[in-house]
């Protein structure tokens, strides 16, 4: 049963020097707290007590910048609510202090190809990008996009975009081009930073189709920049067109441009289950206080770590590990399939570069389980202090496979969170056990609940994750969003004035929580989000197919996609045609949206409003009752997706 044995536990010396120890030194001292050395007692005052402990983060984590007088305004609004309303601050210049000679960066190549640099020579590099930029006229709000691999140069663009208070937004190299039109069309870049292609499982891919495609559809393009990858020169004439290494003759740029708290850094975008992504803005301030929370009270990170994260840069773990910068830790940075030549890719790298915080996803743990590699009798893993896994639930059998295959005595971190807030819910801490099957806690000022349909709150019952309180990385608002409505239906519709997150999960008396996946129709194979709305675009498109459907199937303790479409009269299903939709989806969206299963239906459910009914299938192949067939305008549809042999194999 999940739950009943603990497989790790702080040791009081782990616990007297964590950071988390040093933060309640620092309240007790100046936020009269009083502690009996209870993390849930720690996150009890947190929530009860937001503006005092904002306010001690700020000051905690030492920010530059000018916090202004009030910590939190409207906080009884969701939305509505703003921390540090008067504050400034720019995020590059935080992420570039205390700057030194160690090195800071350590990019990877799957092809063994290797980049360092110290936070000085990142610092230089950046002020050098941003006085580019500057000439090329971009300021406070403008928006930089990359297309781009998770590398050095991403990171540098990233943060020289922030230096002049503009606006980054990223999408991987494995996005097709209407993937990529989908995000950046809606944002209108002023700048897009590509690379001439990219490697992956051995093979070079190039780009320059796809940049061609991309550049001719994005109008608001000023200039584009290409790093030189894969030596696949590319002959863009339509648009001034600048090589990466061309960007730091300039005198570099003297001062960091501060902005407002609630100032957009990023924007990122949701999976495109209803329609096209959306864009979500998140604001310079909470994405700083929020990372370093989870980074140092939470993590445990500090100066003398090495934290990897495998994630690419359309992923918001990419933006939550290069926010490891604000600790002074030492960031990798990987490119590349994690099973190139075999399972031992990551292991070889944390012995050699000395890893200390191992991050990845559960199906990543769950394909390693498979192949057989056990990386504590292959490597060297005496650096590792930590182990974090996202993206879906770890299960309670992947717990145990980490700590006896990978490395005991280990603190195995699940966390959860998403691309809405680019932060986590529920994490972990070091002041707890361990329990397989279990994410240890609620983050510090995060009033996670779970309630029922009704809106009560439950204690060991599953029920919708929610948020009851406002915090700092709720995203400031959605582009092209002017009232607001996207943003309050997205979270709010559900419970008045309440985040309904969308994942079902289990709250324990303990303060732990399980995870059991999303409770809406999002599909997150591989720990990756993922829209069903982007699959529908390119394979109605297909003349043989009449209309589709795609669900995630729990499969294997992940999620594997099935995709059912109901072909025109005299068509059959083939192999071809299913191949044909695989590579058209793996080309124009990406490898990640290609469906595990493609099967033939005659027809298809839909509500009495028109939509098809994602849920009731997902519940109906899952053997769940269906609870609301009137609903439904054809509910016979449903004997179609009953006990269908191929979803058994």
């Amino acid at each position: 049963m999940i739950g009943q044995n603990f497989i790790w536990k702080p040791s009081s010396k782990f616990i007297s020097e964590s950071n988390l120890t040093k933060y309640i030194k620092f309240i007790s001292q100046n936020y009269a707290f009083e502690s009996s050395g209870s993390y849930n007692e720690l996150w009890q005052w947190s929530i009860d007590n937001p503006k005092l402990f904002w306010d001690s983060i700020w000051d905690f984590s030492e920010v530059k910048g000018d916090k202004g007088e009030r910590i939190l305004i409207n906080s009884n609004l969701m939305p509505g609510a703003k921390f540090f309303p008067d504050a400034e601050l720019n995020y590059a210049e935080n992420l570039l202090k205390n700057s030194d000679d160690k090195v800071s960066i350590i990019s990877i190549r799957e092809d063994g190809k290797k980049k360092l640099i110290s936070k000085n020579e990142l610092k230089t590099k950046v002020m050098l990008m941003a006085a580019w930029l500057k000439k090329k006229g971009i300021k406070k709000g403008d928006r930089v996009a990359a297309y781009m691999p998770n590398c050095l140069e991403t990171v540098i663009s990233m943060l020289a975009t922030s230096a002049l208070g503009a606006v980054f937004s990223s999408c991987s190299t494995d996005f097709g081009v209407a993937g990529v039109l989908d995000r950046f069309k809606q944002i209108q870049p002023k700048i897009l930073i590509t690379v001439d292609g990219y490697i992956y499982n051995g093979k070079k891919i190039t780009r320059d189709k796809e940049i061609n495609q991309i550049t001719s559809s994005l109008p608001s393009l000023i200039s584009l920049v290409i790093v030189n990858y894969i030596n696949n020169p590319i002959d863009e004439e339509k648009i001034e067109t600048f090589q990466f290494e061309e960007l730091f003759n300039l005198e570099p740029l003297k001062n960091f441009t501060r902005i407002n708290f609630n100032d957009p850094l990023y924007i990122v975008f949701s999976s495109g289950t209803t329609g096209v992504p959306k864009c979500i803005v998140h604001g310079v301030g909470g994405v700083l206080l929020q990372h370093f929370k989870e980074h140092k009270l939470h993590l445990n990170l500090s100066e003398d770590d090495t934290m990897f994260f495998f994630s690419t840069c359309g992923w918001m773990m990419w933006n939550w590990l290069v926010g490891a910068l604000f600790c002074n830790a030492r960031i990798i940075l990987y490119e590349g399939s994690p099973f190139h030549q075999g399972s031992s890719k990551l292991w070889e790298m944390t012995e050699q570069e000395k890893i200390t915080i191992f991050g990845t996803s559960a199906k990543y743990i769950d394909t390693l389980k498979k192949s057989g590699y056990l990386p504590a009798k292959e490597c060297n893993l005496a650096s590792l202090k930590s182990l974090c896994s996202t993206g879906s639930p770890l299960s309670p059998e992947s717990f145990e496979f980490i700590n006896k295959y990978i490395k005991q005595d280990m603190q195995i971190a699940s966390i959860s969170g998403g691309t809405d807030i680019l932060s986590c819910f529920v994490l972990n801490n070091p002041f707890d056990k361990v329990f397989k099957g279990e994410i240890q806690c609620r983050g510090l000022g995060m009033n996670v609940d779970v309630f029922d349909e009704k809106g009560n709150s439950l204690i060991e019952q599953p029920g919708e994750l929610v948020c009851t309180k406002p915090f700092p990385s709720m995203p400031i608002k959605f582009w092209n969003d002017k009232d607001g409505s996207k943003y309050k239906k997205a979270y709010f519709d559900f419970y008045e004035n309440i985040w309904r997150h969308g994942d079902w999960v289990k709250l324990t008396k303990r303060g732990s929580m399980v995870i059991y996946g999303r409770s809406d129709a999002t599909l997150n194979p591989g720990g990756v989000r993922i829209g069903t709305a982007e699959i529908y675009k390119i394979v109605e498109a297909f003349d043989e197919i009449l209309e589709s459907i795609v669900v995630g199937q729990s499969w294997d303790n992940d999620v594997r996609i099935v995709l059912f479409v109901k072909l025109k009269d005299g068509v059959s299903m083939s192999e071809n045609l299913i191949q044909r939709i695989k590579d058209s989806l793996k080309l124009n969206v990406s490898p990640r949206h290609v469906p595990s299963k493609i099967l033939s239906v005659p027809d298809i459910p839909r509500t009495r409003s028109g939509k098809i009914s994602e849920l009731a299938v997902k519940d109906i192949i899952h053997g769940k009752k269906i609870k609301n067939k009137e609903a439904l305008s054809n509910p016979e549809t449903l004997s179609f997706f009953n006990n269908i042999k191929e979803l058994k194999e």
